[in-house]
């Protein structure tokens, strides 16, 4: 291949790699999908350090197929999980952690991520010493777009790792010389295997958010009759089980209280969030509603619910069935309601590019509950249940609920932790005894305060960072430091690209500030956060086409400039207008006001990094810069996403100020 072409192709490697082995690792090691973050973070350091290493004379980085071969397997042997203990943050699992403690696992998983994806990066930043540096950077671009595309498309077609593992196989064979090292070519061949361990189990899928187990069985209750479950795991975690309905209503009574909460106990039309395989829809065809719109996020949930619910209520002709996100349903239907459910929508994973977010985080704060008043009809009720895992929790709930409605909710909770939580659009629209409106008022007034769009973390306490996200940003850094030094020489070479590094910082903060807006704005769904990466590496391409067409290169001041006046106007504009206005207006606004700064900051990236004497130096530092981004997110769970926007502009100016002052105020030919 020509080195443009080994380029797109190492660099497509790159992406795909990184994200099929934060979907891999997360459903593997259990609970790691609550720290997803880590393989992204290590993913940075691993590409910059790959950059650090890369000179003309190097040898192809045979390493690289046996490092992951060494992190796939290290996996599947100590597969127990990660320490999820603490009550100030709530992860929904009932799985007890076995296998190595956390300040082990997740310092391997961060180093072994990082060498293994130091590999590609050598291999791209080879390509980069034998180009110019906005040729090699376009093809650089080209490449992890075509990276993205592909994972979505296989996320899409529902393939398992089998799959993704022969791709990025199919990809390392024409980059190295495999022929020269019998060791690199059985690593090669391992990392399939290893990678699509359990692919071929007819009981496991895989979903665009989880590996799912589907473990059929025959209940066997002392005194009862005998009756077919099926229970369903996800990323190994018990999430569902598949059980007719009479059975789930006896187990668990307060599946009939959002019916029985209410004043009108059959409703015509119901919403269910959370539809899940089907039970709730079930229960509300029984309880005679003419029309129920079952929303779930999960494709492959909702799947399993068609072919194993035995009744059937996905088949029912009253059941408009709709796959996507419950927070973007209500901002764009038009439909009203007589009863709303949010039917244990507890998810498993984190939205992509987000430390924190997760798939249903947006449906708990207080704008996601007045969004729900509106879609009631007069006398309608609203409702939500699950297994809430602590009281603090529950209590935050029903002030949220209580805040959105203007009035105490109904809440039973029950010793399990599991709690109902019923309002009517006015007080008499809810059936509540004065002894359960008692304890829920004594339950208000000790709950933390409500989440909101801006802070969306309902399974927070408190608004702190927690100690194990101090630990896990400090082993970070340390591990940084010292993998840096060892692997990239002295440090004294970065020092010139300190603004660099702060552009990259910046960058990853803009990144993540349009993922979770993109989120709120258009759902949680894998869908909206693939769209949002493609939409940011297609806007950074044509900044960096831009830069090099112009016949004359924009001033430093002037890039910085417009970078300034996106960024101001990102922030000014409410979200709540943009939710506000029709879909399709919402859509061009929003890309507009999120990829503007993305465009600007990488003219201002583009023409700095055009001039820069040590190429790869440059680019490791700017990718170094990232991974520190990565740690400041941490800091929207005190002050928000939007704030994230002020902290990218104060890195912004710190760049300004330490960029080398040699042209400023020229323009110069690209």
């Amino acid at each position: 291949m020509s080195v443009r072409q080994r380029l797109v192709v190492a660099s497509a490697l790159m992406l795909f790699l990184e994200l099929a082995l934060i979907r891999w690792l997360g459903a593997h090691l259990l609970h790691l999908s609550y720290f997803s973050n880590i393989v992204l973070l290590g993913s940075f350091l691993g590409i910059g350090v790959g950059f650090l290493r890369a000179r003309p004379d190097r040898k192809p980085p045979l390493y690289f197929p046996v490092v992951l071969t060494l992190l796939l397997a290290l996996v599947l042997i100590f597969h127990g999980g990660i320490d999820r203990s603490g009550t100030d943050l709530i992860y929904f699992t009932a799985v007890a952690t076995t296998g190595l403690p956390r300040w082990l696992t997740l310092p391997s998983v961060f180093l072994l991520v990082a060498l293994a994806l130091a590999g590609p990066g050598e291999m791209v930043a080879a390509c980069f010493l034998r180009l110019p540096r906005l040729d090699a950077y376009r093809f650089d671009l080209l490449g992890s777009l075509i990276g993205t595309l592909l994972f979505a498309l296989m996320s899409f077609l529902g393939t398992s790792p089998l799959v993704w593992g022969l791709i990025i196989a199919g990809a390392m064979v024409p980059l190295l010389p495999l022929r020269s090292s019998a060791m690199a070519s059985a690593a090669v061949i391992a990392s399939v295997v290893l990678m699509a361990w359990g692919s071929l189990n007819p009981h496991i899928i895989w979903s665009p958010y989880y590996q799912i187990e589907v473990i059929p069985g025959i209940a066997h209750p002392t005194g009862g009759a005998q009756y077919p479950v099926v229970s369903i795991l996800a990323n190994g975690v018990p999430h569902q089980a598949v059980v007719p309905l009479d059975v789930r209503l006896a187990q668990e009574p307060f599946y009939r209280l959002p019916y029985t909460r209410s004043a009108n106990e059959h409703p015509a039309s119901v919403l269910v969030v959370g539809a899940g395989n089907g039970s709730d829809v079930a229960l509300a065809l029984r309880q005679g509603a003419e029309s129920v719109d079952a929303v779930e996020i999960d494709p492959r949930i909702r799947e399993l619910g068609v072919r194993l619910h035995p009744q059937h209520p996905y088949q029912d002709p009253r059941v408009h069935s709709i796959v996507g996100d419950g927070r973007a349903f209500l901002h764009n239907t038009k439909h009203k309601y007589d009863l709303i459910v949010f039917a244990l929508p507890d998810s498993l994973t984190l939205v992509a590019g987000s430390n924190q977010l997760r798939l249903e985080s947006y449906l708990f704060t207080v704008e996601a509950m007045q969004d729900v008043r509106k879609h009631l009809n007069p006398g309608g009720t609203f409702a939500m249940y699950n297994y809430y895992r602590q009281d603090w929790l529950v209590g935050r709930l029903a002030l949220t609920e209580a805040t959105a409605f203007g009035h105490v909710p109904c809440v039973d909770t029950y010793q399990n932790r599991s709690a109902v939580m019923v309002v009517g659009l006015a007080p008499i629209n809810q059936v509540c005894a004065a002894a359960t409106l008692e304890s829920t008022q004594a339950l208000l007034a000790t709950a933390p305060a409500p989440a909101h769009d801006s802070r969306p973390f309902p399974y927070l306490k408190d608004q702190s960072i927690p100690s194990t996200f101090l630990v896990i940003i400090g082993m970070i850094l340390v591990i940084s430091l010292l993998l840096v030094r060892l692997a990239g020489g002295p440090l004294r070479r970065l020092l010139p690209y300190a603004d660099l590094a702060c552009l990259g910082a910046a960058f990853l903060l803009l990144e993540t500030r349009a993922v979770t807006w993109a989120a709120l704005l258009f759902g949680t769904t894998w869908l909206v956060n693939a769209i949002v990466f493609a939409g940011v590496l297609v806007m950074v391409l044509a900044a960096v086409e831009l830069t090099r067409l112009l016949p004359k290169r924009p001033t430093r001041p002037f890039a910085f400039l417009l970078l300034g006046v996106t960024l101001l106007v990102a922030w000014a504009v409410p979200t709540s207008w943009l939710l506000s206005l029709p879909l399709g207006t919402r859509m061009v606004a929003a890309v507009v006001i999120a990829f503007g700064p993305v465009f600007a900051s990488n003219i201002v990236f583009a023409t700095r990094f055009a001039d820069t004497t040590d190429g790869t130096g440059a680019f490791a530092g700017n990718l170094l810069g990232a991974m520190i981004g990565g740690c400041l997110e941490y800091l929207a769970l005190i002050v928000g996403y939007p704030a994230l926007l002020g902290v990218a502009g104060l890195l912004y100016l710190a760049a300004f100020a330490l960029t080398p002052r040699l042209r400023l105020g020229s323009f110069n030919t690209v």
